[in-house]
């Protein structure tokens, strides 16, 4: 085994950093710094781990990446959770990855989760919402698992402007600028994951109504056969209103297997629990990850339809052969008897 030397110590003009007064790292240096980098600030002496463990930097840091956890029912759930906001953002910040499903796990269903979803345009929020989803009635179990965040009426204004020259809102406009965040919270085991790809997985104009349809998925594993494994795909509509002003129209996720069918709330919601527990958290690589691993999936939607279209031209060809088969040996015996 290699021995690993210890770093050198972290240092600035004139010294080390440990010369610094505590209060000033903590109140004019760490407070300046994103997740990612205080978590890397942190690893560098055990000094700077203790200041960085303060949880009002890392409310303040959840707080501004995602304006939606400021909902008094967020706070009060974020409370909970073991190191409090380092916690929350260590689970939701990264991008999920789940590929391996465990036929040993089990777990009590929650009551509900907690859906806490960002919409951001040029990384600034122009959409935030929290939607409460109870998960213990027939209904939910029963029906197709769908999260509708806005009414059929319903819209949000916002401030994005179609661009001059495009006759109609552009679909390369909102590609490059719109990105989601989509947090599900169970408050009953203190975890949190982000299901969303950060940035568009595809963008289409919607045939009749013209509306921009942009879609953002999580791939995860399933229990087996057509759900080895399943989309949870979060679409946002967005249209666009005379004078130019861009309205969100849609905002709604459902979770969907290899054939293309909806799961229910009950099997959505074993695969979401096992994804929350088990499920790894890992930095994206320039928000074209989730794009790649959802175009697998299609690719796996393809090759199994073609194996079911193969099998059933086989069975086909089977079944007209026993039927051939049956005809000529009963016009035989007819013929013959």
């Amino acid at each position: 085994m290699v021995a690993l030397s210890a770093p050198p110590p972290t240092t600035i003009q004139g010294g080390t950093i440990s010369a610094l007064h505590p209060d000033i790292l903590q109140n004019h240096i760490l407070t300046l710094l994103d997740g990612p980098t205080l978590t890397a600030i942190a690893c560098a002496s055990s000094e700077l781990h203790a200041l960085s463990a303060e949880d009002k930097l890392w409310q303040n840091i959840c707080t501004s990446t995602w304006p939606s956890i400021n909902d008094p029912t967020v706070r009060s759930i974020i409370a909970t959770f073991p190191s409090g906001h380092r916690s929350f953002f260590s689970d939701s910040f990264p991008l999920l990855h789940h590929n391996h499903h465990s036929s040993s796990f089990s777990t009590a269903s929650p009551e509900c989760f907690v859906s806490a979803v960002d919409i951001y345009y040029k990384n600034v929020p122009i959409f935030s919402i929290v939607e409460t989803t109870e998960t213990l009635s027939d209904w939910f179990k029963n029906s197709p698992f769908r999260v509708d965040l806005l009414e059929p009426k319903e819209f949000v204004q916002t401030w994005i402007q179609h661009r001059p020259s495009e006759k109609e809102l552009s679909m390369k406009q909102l590609e490059e600028n719109i990105t989601l965040s989509w947090i599900l919270i169970d408050p009953k085991g203190r975890r949190a994951m982000n299901l969303s790809s950060e940035r568009p997985v595809s963008v289409q104009r919607h045939w009749l109504t013209g509306e921009v349809v942009v879609k953002f998925s999580t791939i995860m594993a399933g229990d087996g056969g057509e759900k080895e494994f399943v989309e949870s795909g979060v679409t946002v509509c967005c249209g666009e209103k005379e004078g130019g002003e861009v309205e969100v129209r849609e905002v709604s996720m459902v979770m969907n297997d290899l054939e293309g069918r909806n799961l229910t709330g009950k099997d959505g919601l074993v695969i979401l629990q096992e994804a929350l527990e088990r499920g790894e958290r890992r930095k994206g690589k320039g928000g074209n990850e989730g794009k790649g691993r959802y175009g697998e999936f299609v690719e796996r939607k393809k090759e199994r339809k073609e194996r079911m279209r193969k099998f059933e031209k086989a069975l086909d060809m089977v079944c007209i052969g026993t039927g051939i088969a049956f005809l000529v040996s009963f016009w035989t015996f007819i013929l013959f008897r």
